[in-house]
């Protein structure tokens, strides 16, 4: 009798083992297994090698009852993936001719010539379904060559991958009897505190079982994953709530959102709900405050625009700063900063406004300015307050941008209550 359960993850192309690319799949697909409630326990990544890509799958029909891959499905010669797959089971490859009538119209429908190596696609192993792909030109198949493991194989191309996933591979795995209950999780985001200090806050709830709770820190962020198993949604959501409840109560303001908010989200938010908008006056950050808030949508309710002022002629031009400010305390200070907030709030009309001016390096610092030195000023209706803050140098360059990006919106986050 098979022991294998639940379900595993193979992307496949060397381009990930290189670090060219960031393997957004795999994360992506853990989340989809989770959420229908399907054992997920390994993921593994594999160059573009056949003996390799064999070894990996017999390896897995060994452990799994389902096998998901992804990449490998193009029509050059390092696309390896179905062959493999044929190969691993002794399997012999036939040509699909609607598959490769459909490939060959899709080409020519983006007005580029049909190659020979585009026949390849249409291969798949006899005995094989075809998985389509509604919006390119690589097919993958949902395929059992053995009794109780299936493989189900994708494209790269994430757009791709998605879009075949939710009109087949879901209701296919829906149906195919793998699920253990259901997988409910919430993430909360905080701002403003070390990973190990929240962790100290809630140590009693990460020895739970059931929900489990688990941080994760990012840069300048912690998140805590909760994470429920239950029969049902409904059964997962009320395992979910009153952990969720007791985490809020517990950190107060340092939990700024859940899920996908963002700081620059959640500010946004506020502000609209306020009726009010905001401008940036950005220094040593470059426009990332500016990048973060666009790319919220419908920002432009709310964000009016900035100023990006690296030289002292466009703060003093551009924003209004006094020369003697400058001359006196230095473009990287809290009077230039907060004169570089007012003046954004003034210039562009907004009911708020955040500056930031700071050495983000790896050079102009000096024993009273080091590099991570960053001055956050935040301009409203009750005043400006600006101050320093020492990210330090260890992490370089685009770490300081980043934390002077989150922890100017922080703060006007909480100006804003």
């Amino acid at each position: 009798m098979s022991t294998a359960v639940g379900a595993e993850v193979l992307c496949i192309g060397t381009e990930l083992l290189l670090g060219n690319i960031v393997n957004g799949n795999a994360r992506w697909l853990a989340e989809q297994l989770a959420a229908l409630g399907i054992p997920h326990f390994r993921q593994e990544v594999v160059g573009d090698n056949r003996e390799r890509l064999i070894a990996a799958v017999q390896a897995a029909a060994g452990r799994c009852r389902v096998l998901i891959t992804t990449g490998g499905l193009g029509p050059t010669p390092d696309d390896l993936t179905t062959e493999a797959m044929a190969a691993a089971f002794s399997t012999p490859l036939r040509e699909w001719p609607e598959v490769w009538e459909d490939i060959q119209a899709k080409i020519s429908a983006r007005g580029r010539s049909v190659a020979p190596s585009n026949r390849r696609q249409a291969l798949l192993p006899e005995g094989a379904a075809l998985l389509p792909n509604p919006t390119g030109t690589a097919p993958g198949m949902i395929w059992s060559p053995r009794p109780g493991f299936t493989i189900l194989t994708f494209p790269g191309v994430p757009s791709e991958m998605r879009a075949m996933w939710a009109a087949t591979a879901e209701p296919w795995l829906r149906q195919a009897g793998l699920a253990e209950g259901v997988f409910a999780s919430r993430l909360l985001r905080f701002w403003g505190v070390a990973e190990s200090s929240l962790a100290e806050q809630v140590s009693d709830l990460l020895a739970l079982s059931n929900p489990t709770v688990a941080p994760y820190a990012g840069a300048g962020e912690v998140k805590l994953r909760i994470t429920a198993r239950a029969a049902d949604a409904q059964a997962a959501a009320a395992l979910l709530a009153p952990v969720e409840a007791d985490l809020r109560a517990r950190t107060g303001s340092l939990c700024y959102g859940s899920d996908d908010d963002s700081l620059a989200s959640v500010v946004l938010e506020r502000l609209r709900q306020r009726g009010e908008t905001l401008a940036v006056a950005e220094s040593c950050t470059g426009g990332a405050i500016g990048a973060a808030l666009t790319a919220v949508p419908e920002a432009s309710t709310v964000f009016l625009g900035g100023v990006i002022a690296y030289a002292n002629s466009v703060k003093r031009d551009g924003l209004g700063v006094a020369e003697a400010l400058l001359n006196t305390h230095g473009a990287v200070s809290d009077p230039v900063a907060i004169a570089m907030a007012e003046g954004a709030r003034r210039v562009i009309g907004s009911t708020w406004a955040v500056a930031v001016t700071g050495i983000a390096g790896p050079g102009g610092g000096t024993a009273a300015k080091p590099v991570g030195l960053v001055h956050v000023a935040v301009a409203g209706p009750d005043g400006c307050e600006s101050e320093g803050i020492h990210f330090g140098a260890s992490r370089g360059r685009h770490w300081i941008q980043t934390l002077a990006c989150g922890e100017a919106l922080q703060r006007l986050r909480l100006r804003l209550g």
